[in-house]
């Protein structure tokens, strides 16, 4: 497998899209952990795993699931009041999509 590596333009891409600012030398010191940390990737890849049965949980636990019923449908109002903005009975977020609302 060819060695995987990113570089310091994708890495202010990915910091961009996060909505993260970065000077030069935070993107250089964060480019060379994210190369760190695919290169172990690298390596694990390199180990034989043909004979392992796959490890879905490390323990004997069993999640105990609950029916998922809702029960505080007469508090929109009660929730409406907290929000700090609401329109048409909904609570009204800014856009975040598009560079929109910064």
């Amino acid at each position: 497998m060819a060695e995987t590596t990113i570089t310091r333009d994708e890495v202010a891409h990915v910091a961009g899209l996060a909505k993260l600012a970065f000077n030069d030398a935070d993107l250089d010191q964060f480019t060379t952990q994210l190369g760190d940390v695919l290169s172990i990737f690298d390596t694990l890849s390199e180990v034989n795993t043909d004979d392992v049965i796959p490890t879905y949980s490390v323990t004997e636990n069993v999640n105990h699931l609950r029916e998922d019923v809702a029960n505080n449908w007469n508090q929109k109002q009660e929730l409406l009041n907290n929000a700090p903005l609401e329109a048409a009975d909904l609570i009204k977020v800014p856009a975040i999509l598009n560079g929109e609302g910064e």
